[in-house]
């Protein structure tokens, strides 16, 4: 049997590569013999230069950035040549922050400009960066100051709220540092920044914005926008990570699926076409799954590859049909088969002995 395992990671619990690592080991209890494949998966979130440093030949970069509520926070840069690759959730990302202590509307990304020029002081020409997990909401806006932009009446690097009292906003320093570099913005969010389908209104609640406190918040964006650029602010991708897509179009990104870029670096569609059958996986299986995220990325090469995809989850929140439609054959759930306690207690475990159990079903 040759099997190919390409999840993501299981927020909180486990790493890419690590779930990975326990999907292989419980399928080869069942199928010692397997030839296995692994290709640890990431869209552009949490976990992007993890996966990406196993496959590009580069050197990681290590450096002290701002993090979202202003203490520092390590990161690294990952440099292959002229291009560098950023994860920008290690400058601003959810998980930096303890629940107890959220604060969506002070948080800033101007670590991630500093990865940014860390970046452009090592050589690179072109800078791919990994939009996903932010628990920021600031319209890239701390990302522009770090780079040089100036604003007037109001703080650009004070989060969302330091935007309400602008008077005006000078991006030309920003662009000139930063020109003949080239941008890539890769996630898998196509929403605009601003309005009902913005940043604010679909993702904030993650972050901690309150239902009361979106319209506030979405009109400090709105502020902003208008005095940066309005138009910029209605096109695809400029609310991903809270708006960081929005400070990288006016930077001139280009804006690429991340998972479709995680797959071409990987080989996933060479290794999907020399096997029998796909794994993948990830937290939470749920109707997010379908909107440019890996299960749909790797189903989508599984499918034209014409290989059967299986999904291994946390839990599985959708049916046999929307499974069908995404191109997943079947799901299996570690909740159900160890029960909660036992699957964020031991999650490596949990998640070998359900790898056992598809292997059951599906080795020959």
């Amino acid at each position: 049997m040759r099997v190919l395992i390409a999840p993501d990671k299981f927020a909180g619990t486990l790493t890419a590569v690590e779930a990975a690592a326990a999907i292989e080991e419980g399928w080869r209890r069942r199928d010692p013999e397997a030839e296995v494949l692994v290709a640890p998966m990431a869209d552009g979130g949490p976990g992007f230069i993890d996966v990406l440093a196993a496959v590009v030949d580069g050197d990681l970069l290590s450096v002290t950035v701002r993090g979202p509520l202003g203490g520092e926070v390590p990161a690294t840069v990952l440099v292959a040549g002229e291009t560098a690759y950023v994860e920008t959730a290690q400058a601003c990302g959810l998980h930096l922050v303890e629940p107890a202590d959220r604060r969506p509307e002070d948080g800033t990304t101007y670590g991630v400009g500093q990865l940014i020029a860390a970046a452009v002081d090592a050589g690179a020409k072109r800078i791919i960066l990994g939009l996903g997990g932010s628990g920021t909401n600031d319209a890239g806006a701390g990302l522009l100051a770090a780079l040089g932009a100036t604003g007037t009446g109001g703080s650009l690097d004070a989060g969302a709220a330091g935007l309400a009292g602008l008077t005006g906003v000078d991006l030309e320093p920003a662009r000139s540092r930063m020109a003949g570099v080239e941008f890539v913005a890769a996630s898998d969010v196509e929403n605009p920044m601003l309005g009902l389908r913005g940043a604010t209104n679909v993702f904030g609640s993650q972050k901690g914005v309150t239902d009361d406190r979106k319209p506030v918040v979405d009109g400090w964006l709105t502020h902003f926008a208008e005095l940066a650029d309005r138009k910029t602010a209605d096109k695809k991708g400029a609310g991903a990570a809270g708006g960081l897509g929005y400070a990288l179009l006016l930077l001139g990104a280009e804006r690429v699926s991340g998972i479709d870029l995680v797959a071409e670096l990987t080989g996933l569609k060479e290794k999907a076409g020399r096997v029998d059958l796909v794994l993948s996986g990830e937290g939470a299986f749920d109707f997010q799954s379908r909107d440019g995220k890996v299960i749909a990325g790797v189903a989508k090469v599984a499918n034209d590859a014409m290989r059967p995809c299986v999904v291994l989850a946390g839990k599985v929140l959708i049916g046999a049909r929307e499974m069908r439609t995404m191109g997943v054959e079947s799901a299996y759930s570690l909740v159900d088969a160890v029960g909660e306690e036992q699957a964020f207690a031991d999650p490596h475990g949990s998640l070998a002995a359900v790898a056992e159990r598809v292997a059951r079903t599906w080795a020959r």
